[in-house]
């Protein structure tokens, strides 16, 4: 009877160790996979909280100050930061020819609350050479917002 009490015990004890062994193991990768399945969901849902829409355009393609103009409404549920906004990629030129927009001026500063306006002026110096549309032709416009939000469009340049 001694014996069969001692084997029991034993089986026990290794019963235990193998629980804990396994859960050792298994434990990070369920707090990995829950870590990741968070952030993918956080990502998700700031894309589907972030929407805007491009309200109104304008290039001068000629003259003695080339410009284009670009009015963007925040159609969305949440603010974007400005850092956002300075970390986003523009890109403007005529459709086909255009290239990234270095240092693009846009009003207002600060955060980009729901339902405001965001004007954003383009100046010639600012694109890349040779990518500046010609009058009469199309200009092409896009932003794309760190969260991976795009919007374009194409319209004549004057």
């Amino acid at each position: 009877m001694s014996s069969e009490t001692i084997v029991t015990a034993l089986f026990l004890i290794a019963a235990v160790v193998a629980a804990g062994i396994l859960i050792n193991a298994v434990f990070p990768i369920i707090s990995r996979t829950t870590e990741t399945f968070g952030s993918v969901a956080h990502s998700t849902d700031e894309q589907i909280r972030t929407d805007i829409k491009i309200v109104n355009y304008f290039a001068n393609a000629s003259g003695s100050d080339p410009q284009s103009q670009i009015w963007l409404k925040n159609i969305g549920t949440s603010r974007i930061p400005e850092s956002d906004l300075a970390n986003s990629d523009i890109f403007f030129g005529g459709v086909g020819n255009f290239g990234t927009v270095s240092g693009a001026i846009h009003e207002p500063t600060g955060w980009w609350n729901p339902g405001d306006t965001l004007h954003i002026t383009i100046r010639e110096a600012q694109v890349p050479t040779g990518r500046w549309p010609t009058t009469g032709g199309v200009a092409y416009f896009a932003i794309v917002l760190p969260n991976g939000v795009k919007r374009s469009i194409e319209f004549e340049a004057d």
